[in-house]
């Protein structure tokens, strides 16, 4: 509805026996300033500025009250969750964006695996992501590359539940202490830092029994003989190894990645609505540059992870001498544990590029990833808020 500079949305409702300068809203309708003139109350004061020849200006209040109309739909604000919509909302919605996010990248991530192994067998060196899944295609078979995709489907939807469900209420408690009605990029980070601690908890054992039926030749029949094996050969301590080693890493990746994709997002789409390519977009490119800066420590983690054999026997030889026989004859000596001895590793094995192996299957992994798990998070997120706006209305309507 328009009268003479005055915008209205979402409402028919006008108001008779007013100055024609004036009209009414229902409540909850929004207005904006148009031509100098004062828009933007909702059940209450209303008024116009009206220019003279005198350069004068006279203010023209009309004081009115409507019943808010259940034919009136409000704009539907997804980005509010946490105020209006369970926990339960998020859980779904990150549910469901981590176990495709997993799924569907699942073979990248298993090239990925393999290109950071420290010491690769022959039939194990490839020279790019392409080469390496036709590579294992043909000589290990079609489904090779998704080999254990079943263990890490199991845990990354619990995972990113709660990972999502987190980040979202620690995000819009502090942004609130710290600069209320403002987006806060430390908020962002230190909500992003505190869901993957949840995160990993959960993740850290999917990730140890994928990571050992991703590598060349594993010896693993599958999910169940891979999880029996650890068990009795290495203990329930082997699923969290690396534990401390993917939070050091998980943590910086997640602070630089979430603050990217909001600041992404306060660029592409300041106004927050639902817009698939922003999510897109900006899940992508926070995503590549979290990915590239934390490679390092994912190189030491895939290490703790698969505890390569043939880098175990060269560190042990290398060593020798007292670092040697003391290794040798320490208890579970044939087990690298620690990030800094995965970091020593690395270092004998290649030097400094080493902390470098794979970098682009990471990223290359990473970037679908993570704009996929924005995108499906955004879409289930807006779909279920839709839903109870709806289901919202018609028991409003059903009530009246």
């Amino acid at each position: 509805m328009e009268a003479d500079g005055f915008v209205s949305r979402r409402t028919s409702v006008e108001t008779p026996g007013v100055d024609r300068r004036v009209t009414g809203a229902a409540a909850g309708a929004e207005f904006r300033w148009l031509g100098g003139r004062f828009l933007g109350c909702t059940d209450g004061f209303v008024g116009s500025f009206s220019p003279r020849m005198s350069v004068e200006q006279d203010f023209v209040p009309v004081v009115h009250r409507t019943e808010t109309s259940t034919s009136v739909e409000t704009e539907i604000d997804y980005e509010g969750l946490p105020q209006g919509v369970p926990t339960s909302t998020h859980m779904l919605a990150g549910s469901v964006a981590g176990i495709m996010e997993h799924c569907l990248m699942y073979p990248i991530d298993c090239v990925k695996t393999r290109m950071q192994s420290l010491h690769p067998e022959p039939g194990a060196r490839y020279r790019n992501v392409m080469d390496a899944l036709r590579q294992i295609v043909r000589t290990e078979g079609v489904w090779r590359p998704i080999r254990g995709v079943n263990v890490l489907a199991v845990g990354a939807g619990p995972a990113h539940a709660l990972y999502f469900a987190c980040y979202e209420k620690i995000k819009f408690s502090l942004s609130d202490a710290i600069h209320p009605g403002t987006n806060s990029h430390f908020a962002n980070g230190v909500a992003g830092c505190m869901a993957t601690v949840l995160h990993d908890a959960i993740m850290n054992p999917a990730e140890v029994v994928k990571q050992r039926m991703q590598m060349f030749n594993s010896p693993y029949r599958g999910v169940v003989d891979c999880i029996g094996s650890l068990l009795r050969q290495e203990g329930p301590a082997a699923f969290y190894r690396s534990y401390t080693t993917q939070l050091t890493m998980n943590v910086p990746f997640q602070a630089l990645h979430f603050m990217t994709y909001e600041y992404l997002q306060e660029l592409l789409n300041p106004h927050r609505q639902y817009n698939p390519s922003s999510h897109v977009v900006s899940g992508a490119l926070a995503g590549a540059l979290a990915a590239a800066a934390t490679t390092p420590l994912d190189v030491c983690k895939t290490l703790l992870n698969t505890q390569e054999a043939q880098a175990i026997h060269v560190v042990q030889a290398q060593a020798g001498g007292a670092v040697g026989a003391a290794t040798a004859s320490a208890p579970g000596s044939r087990h690298i544990s620690g990030l800094g001895e995965a970091f020593r590793t690395v270092y004998r094995m290649g030097g400094t590029p080493a902390f470098f192996k794979g970098v682009q299957a990471r990223v290359i992994y990473q970037m679908p990833s993570t704009a996929i798990s924005w995108s499906v998070y955004e879409f289930f997120k807006y779909i279920i808020t839709k839903r109870q706006h709806e289901r919202r209305l018609h028991r409003d309507r059903d009530d009246k």
